[in-house]
Order: C-alpha cells, then sequence, then structure tokens
C-alpha cells in the first residue's frame, strides 16, 4: 500500500536541511524546518513553508531533544519526518517515537537502526552473512580494566569507537598502553556528547587502511541494490573531508565482490530506506565491515553526480511504500565525481574550528559543479554546531578532468570572514600522490606536514587576494550580492530522475 506524503518536517539544520527541503518542494510536498535560537536567521529556516523554534542552541536542548521535535511534528500535523545525518538520524528512540506518534520515518525502522546503529550488534549480524570484519569486540567496553584485556588479545594499535555514531565522533586510535586510560575516557565523553550515549567498542586498527563505502537503497519488497563506491580516504580526526566515485582502488573483480557484500549486510538486518555500508581495507587488498550508516550520508551528492538519481527523492518515494525501480543490472554509472567540504577550520592549526561572521560568500560555478550550502554573507559560523559551510562537488568524464575541474572551482570559491578547508582541499588536488591514487587515511599525517602547510601558506595568500577583489568589486556593485551564497545550488540536467549526457 502506498500513500502520499504531503507534509515532511526536516529534523536537521543547515546545508542537509536546505537540500532536502529542494527535493521535497521539487516533489510538490511542503516542507517543516525546526530550529534553534543562533539558527533562526539561517536560509533552511526562511526556505521552508514553515519554521518552528526549538529554543535554546545547545544541541541536546534542540536538535536532540525527542521530545521537542515530537511535538512540533504533532503541532504542525506533518505526515513524516527527514532525519537528514547527524543529531538524531541514527537514534532508535527516535525513530521508535516518531512511528508511536503516526508519523512516517523516513528512513529504516528502529529495529533496523538498533541492530545496524549500534556497531556492535551491527558486527555480529554480518559476520553471520558471511561479510568479513574486523577483528575486536562484540560487547561494548565499559571500563580500562576490559579495554586492557581485549588490548592484550588483539594488540596495539587499535581503535576505540562510539557504538551508537559515526562520523569520527568518539573515535580514538591508540598506539600503547599508556594512551589507554585518557583514550576510552575521552571517546566515551565524546560519544555521550554527540550521540548521547557513552558506550564504545575496540578494534584492531588496520594499518595502510583505504576507507571505501557502498550506497544502497532497499524497498519494503526485499528489493537490494547498490549504487557502487565512494572512497573517503582523505580525512582528518578519523572525519572524512574528500570523496570521489569511483575509487581508483577496484577493479571490477573487488567492486563486485564489496558490492554484494554490501546488500548481503543490508539484508542481514531486514534493511529498508537508503543506507551506507563501510569498508577498511587494508594494504594487502583484504577489505572488512567497518560500519553501516542508517541514514543519507554527507557524501552523497557524488554518487547522485554519477549515477542520475535524487537520493532524497528515492528515499520519499521508499518511505511512501513503493518499490526501487530499479535492478541491480540497471544501475548504470558515467563519468567521475569528486566533493570536497569546505568547513570553517583553521588548517594551518591543527584543523581546529573557527567561529565567526560570514562577510562574504561567493561560490563557484560551471558545467557540473554543484555547491551544496546553509550558508550565505552574513551567516554567522557558531561554538554550538558543526562548522561545515558547504560541499563543493564537480563531475567530468574522467578522474583527471574531474580533478582539474576541482582545482579551478576552489580557485573561484571566495569566502571572507573565517579560514576555511579550502587551501587544504586544493594542496590535495594538486599532490602527487592523490593524483597518483596511491594514497590512505593517513594522508594528513603524511603528506600535510610542515612543507605541505608552507606549500599551501604560499597559494593562501593568492586565496586572500582573490577574496579581497572580489569585496572590492561588490563594494562597488552591491546589487549583485543577492542571496548565492547558500540558496542557488548548479545542478546537473536531470531527465526522468535519471542523468542524461
Amino acid at each position: 500500500m502506498t500513500r502520499d506524503l504531503r507534509k515532511i518536517l526536516v529534523a536537521n539544520r543547515g546545508e542537509i536541511a536546505l537540500r532536502i527541503m529542494r527535493t521535497i518542494r521539487e516533489m510538490g510536498r511542503a516542507s517543516v524546518a525546526v530550529y534553534s535560537d543562533v539558527d533562526i536567521a539561517m536560509p533552511f529556516v526562511s526556505y521552508a513553508d514553515e519554521a518552528y523554534a526549538l529554543g535554546g542552541n545547545d544541541a541536546r536542548q534542540t536538535y536532540l531533544d525527542i521530545d521537542k521535535i515530537v511535538s512540533i511534528a504533532k503541532k504542525a500535523k506533518v505526515d513524516a519526518i527527514h532525519p537528514g545525518y547527524g543529531f538524531l538520524s541514527e537514534n532508535e528512540e527516535f525513530a521508535l517515537a516518531v512511528e508511536r506518534a503516526g508519523i512516517v520515518f523516513i528512513g529504516p525502522g528502529h529495529a533496523a537502526i538498533r541492530s545496524m546503529g549500534d556497531k556492535t550488534e551491527a558486527r555480529k549480524l554480518v559476520a553471520q552473512s558471511g561479510v568479513p570484519i574486523v577483528p575486536g569486540t562484540s560487547d561494548p567496553v565499559a571500563d580500562v580494566q576490559a579495554a586492557v584485556k581485549v588490548a592484550s588479545q588483539i594488540g596495539y594499535p587499535l581503535i576505540i569507537k562510539a557504538a551508537a555514531g559515526g562520523g569520527g565522533k568518539g573515535m580514538r586510535l591508540v598506539s600503547e598502553r599508556g594512551q589507554l586510560d585518557s583514550s576510552l575516557r575521552g571517546a566515551q565523553s565524546e560519544a555521550l556528547s554527540a550521540f548521547g550515549d557513552g558506550r564504545v567498542f575496540i578494534e584492531k586498527y588496520v594499518s595502510n587502511p583505504r576507507h571505501i563505502e557502498f550506497q544502497i537503497l532497499a524497498d519494503g519488497s526485499g528489493n537490494v541494490i547498490h549504487l557502487f563506491e565512494r572512497e573517503c580516504s582523505i580525512q582528518r580526526r578519523h572525519q572524512k573531508v574528500i570523496e570521489e566515485t569511483p575509487s581508483v582502488l577496484l577493479d571490477d573483480k573487488l567492486r563486485e565482490e564489496m558490492g554484494s557484500a554490501a546488500v548481503n549486510a543490508a539484508k542481514a538486518c531486514g534493511y529498508v530506506n537508503a543506507g551506507t555500508v563501510e569498508f577498511i581495507m587494508g594494504g594487502d587488498g583484504k577489505f572488512y565491515f567497518l560500519e553501516m550508516n542508517t541514514r543519507l550520508q554527507v557524501e552523497h551528492a557524488v554518487t547522485e553526480m554519477t549515477v542520475g538519481l535524487d537520493l532524497v527523492r528515492e528515499q520519499i518515494n521508499i518511505a511512501e511504500g513503493r518499490a526501487v525501480d530499479l535492478r541491480q543490472v540497471d544501475v548504470k554509472r558515467k563519468g567521475h565525481a569528486i566533493e570536497c567540504r569546505i568547513y570553517a577550520e583553521d588548517v594551518y592549526n591543527d584543523f581546529l574550528p573557527v567561529t565567526g561572521k560570514l562577510k562574504l560568500v561567493r561560490p563557484p560555478f560551471g558545467n557540473w559543479v554543484r555547491v551544496d550550502s546553509g550558508v550565505e554573507t552574513g551567516s554567522e559560523i557558531s561554538v554550538f554546531y558543526d562548522p561545515m559551510i558547504a560541499k563543493l562537488v564537480v563531475l567530468d568524464t574522467t578522474r583527471d578532468l574531474a580533478i582539474r575541474k576541482m582545482i579551478r572551482a576552489l580557485s573561484e570559491f571566495v569566502i571572507l570572514g573565517v579560514e576555511t578547508t579550502i587551501p587544504f582541499c586544493k594542496f590535495v588536488m594538486e599532490s602527487d600522490a592523490f593524483i597518483r591514487g596511491d594514497y590512505s587515511t593517513h594522508f594528513v599525517e603524511e603528506s600535510w606536514n610542515g612543507r605541505g602547510a608552507q606549500m599551501a601558506g604560499g597559494k593562501r595568500n593568492g586565496l586572500e587576494v582573490a577574496a579581497i577583489l572580489a569585496a572590492s568589486e561588490l563594494s562597488r556593485n552591491p546589487d549583485e550580492t543577492g542571496r548565492q551564497g547558500g540558496t542557488v545550488t548548479k545542478r546537473s540536467t536531470w531527465l526522468d530522475g535519471r542523468f542524461d549526457s
């Protein structure tokens, strides 16, 4: 049985809230925003058809407050809630509360979130389906004594991870016994703050790792397909900064093997809706299940650009009870896409987040250049939330051309008021290691060292000059500013929901 979801609340903020609302509008539906006090002037609030204040600024008082969000959803008489990513998107209690309120949760059911959103439970399930997993614990580790026992069994180095979340939050690399106590406490504290759940588990650290993930779609009739892989190995603080598809690491045989493993992992928990199965691949070429993210991914845009599907539209269609009208053999990919996450961070000071008002935001444009952003000139980057400014995505026919296009787009992206990751992203695009495709998750430590920072520092001056020139131009032509910084997305051409070249 199918039904139309005419009014959808987006339980998130910033660029992902705005991105979801655009698809909702394209589908002829109404969107509802919720917002914190500091977000009242953000573009996603004014873009929504309706907007309701959450009151307060801290995440626990706002975007992590289940009772407030469900209460607003009832008041607004919405048909469904889309959680976006982060915050409550992988929270079983939230999905259950939404379901109990008689509202459709646009994502998997609470049982799938419990089994796959809990990383330890996910490891057990996928191991039973024959998917290889990294050696480690199958249950959360509560204290240092238990952690010491596990470490003695699997050896150092090891990774401590949040059981209820992802995105690098609640994660610590431990190289020796002396780091274990503080790392465990730090991971538990960060996990509790980010996800409201302080449980952590331990895995053996895989040397020279590459991070490969597969996008999957699953409908209520049991049809599960994957939409190929994304490579996400360029990271800092275990959080992705640059993603691309296809991966230069995979040949057709390995791609088919990993894709099948991703589908089996999704089937293991009766998964429905969009999700991502993540793998870690060692220097020996072996791959292991890492985790399953039961939500839309930050980097979903590179998949959309290459396979020609709007994943939010697919999510809504599945939530309405409609089947995924594709078989695996029907899924085709064209071109090469790269995404750079633009954060408000000082890349010359260990990528520390920075805050401040955006005095000017001028995104790049051009064929197959897409900017997903939740800010505009005048927006404030606050201390309360993730400092992402935008996602810059490019598509071209080959990887080499996509890299060149990204370099051009990064050079034209002007942001005044805060430091950003643009210089680092440009450094990566121009580095020999990235161009060769010969890199790992250690890229920052191995390449963005003193020499790398010094090289990028020279380019930084050029970016500042460009920004000053742009600001000067705008001061002469103030009417040109508009609202393009956060509300205009240059996208590809879509025909019937599919990519057409």
